[in-house]
């Protein structure tokens, strides 16, 4: 029965087409089962085109390719540019992922160095007010970054670093990120939380966290890794003042590939404040002058550092068509929710209690954590059988399953094959 609804399903899917869109690596034969966006997503169709343009561009014109079209004859018109303002053909659609303004949003650098110079801005200690609150248990590099930013102040992190602990098993509780952050009010300077948090899936409720820290002034920022064409969120309403995300994982760009960045326009607007400063990030009129001041873009841009990898950046551009010709995130996250909810009842149905989701379905996105709960069988190996099956997710010790399937190209019909595959595997322990 669960079958033939996950094919009604897909029959009803108004988005089926776009899974034509990505190429699906295959295991003896067979596409994979690949439920694993959440770390690397597939490769559009149309990559090889947008970066194939560049490299003709490189090819005819050279040092010209700043200035002159990339067109060329043999590629569709649609993946031409000149390098000197190709970034800006990311902003508008990368913008309308995250719900920020044309202005708040740039394509540029990786995560991490983006979450530094946003901290470079944004962290400012004072000898009251110095400390970061972020997640217990948060992604190595967000606290790797947070502690290399109190060395270069000169503070300690065992002074300065605050982690809220999960309330309800491995969850945290909006009221408890709430609390903390009024009851350390007089001494932090600034707060870190992801918008998913990677291990267990949960979404965390950003807009109302945000609007805590606004009402007490203090600056807040976001790593959407997890959470960039996944979720829905309207940062620029939220008054989020900075995330961060890379465009690998949902946004499908390709391994290691540029990131994204936005800053609240109360903040990209105002070029007096302090930052890492590159010339890319100065005032394009006079950008080629030389003088050697520093003169802001009044916009994200300002914190650019260096013209952007076109290469990477035209990757990008690609993934960001096909977002764009699906609708937007509107779409896209209607039927992931009910991707999650018919999963979930598979799980449930054909599973029973052998297998838990961490997060609860409310506050989930794409990703479910699995807990596999069978007495003397570690989960990793039925995560080993499940890859030996051709299905791919992704283990996170100590004992947790991710599988995201996604709704660009994940099809209802693939979620009951997992379970059912899970089943086998289980069976077979």
């Amino acid at each position: 029965m669960l079958l033939d609804q996950a094919r009604k399903f897909d029959q009803d899917d108004s988005l089926a087409s776009f899974r034509d869109c990505f190429f699906i690596p295959d295991h003896n034969g067979q596409p994979d089962l690949y439920f694993v966006g959440n770390s690397l997503g597939l490769q559009p169709k149309a990559t090889s085109d947008y970066i194939a343009a560049e490299l003709q561009a490189w090819q005819r014109l050279g040092v010209r390719g700043h200035f002159e079209d990339s067109h060329h004859e043999s590629l569709p018109a649609s993946t031409a540019g000149q390098w000197l303002d190709y970034h800006q053909r990311l902003t508008e659609t990368m913008a309308d992922l995250v719900g920020g303004q044309a202005n708040e949003v740039i394509v540029m650098n990786t995560l991490t160095v983006n979450l530094h110079l946003m901290m470079a801005t944004f962290y400012r200690p004072a000898k009251k007010r110095n400390k970061i609150l972020i997640e217990a248990h948060a992604f190595p590099s967000d606290k790797n970054a947070v502690e290399s930013q109190f060395a270069l102040h000169g503070c300690k992190s065992s002074d300065c670093l605050i982690e809220i602990q999960p309330d309800q098993g491995q969850l945290f509780s909006t009221d408890a990120i709430c609390d903390a952050i009024r009851e350390h009010r007089d001494s932090l300077a600034m707060i870190l939380l992801p918008g998913v948090q990677y291990y267990t899936g949960q979404v965390l409720n950003m807009q109302t966290i945000a609007a805590v820290a606004n009402e007490l002034e203090i600056p807040i920022g976001f790593d959407l890794a997890h959470a960039a064409g996944n979720v829905a969120m309207q940062l620029h309403d939220w008054n989020v003042d900075f995330a961060c995300w890379c465009t690998y994982k949902y946004l499908n760009s390709g391994p290691g590939s540029i990131a994204g960045c936005f800053v609240h326009q109360r903040h990209a607007t105002n070029t007096d404040l302090p930052r890492l400063a590159g010339w890319w990030g100065h005032d394009r009129d006079s950008r080629f002058q030389m003088t050697g001041d520093f003169n802001p873009i009044a916009t994200a841009e300002g914190w650019q550092l260096s013209n952007p990898p076109i290469l990477s950046a035209a990757a990008v551009r690609a993934s960001l068509q096909v977002f764009a010709d699906a609708g937007g995130m509107k779409p896209l996250v209607e039927k992931s929710k009910l991707q999650h909810r018919f999963f979930r009842d598979c799980l449930n149905e054909m599973l029973g209690d052998q297998v838990s989701v961490i997060a609860p379905e409310d506050c989930s996105g794409c990703q479910l954590s699995l807990e596999v709960k069978l007495d003397g069988i570690p989960g990793k190996q039925i995560y080993q059988r499940l890859e030996a099956s051709g299905v791919r997710t992704d283990w996170r010790e100590p004992n947790v399953i991710r599988a995201a399937p996604t709704p660009l190209y994940n099809t209802f019909e693939e979620i009951w094959t997992f379970v059912d595959r899970l089943q086998h595997a289980i069976a077979q322990a």
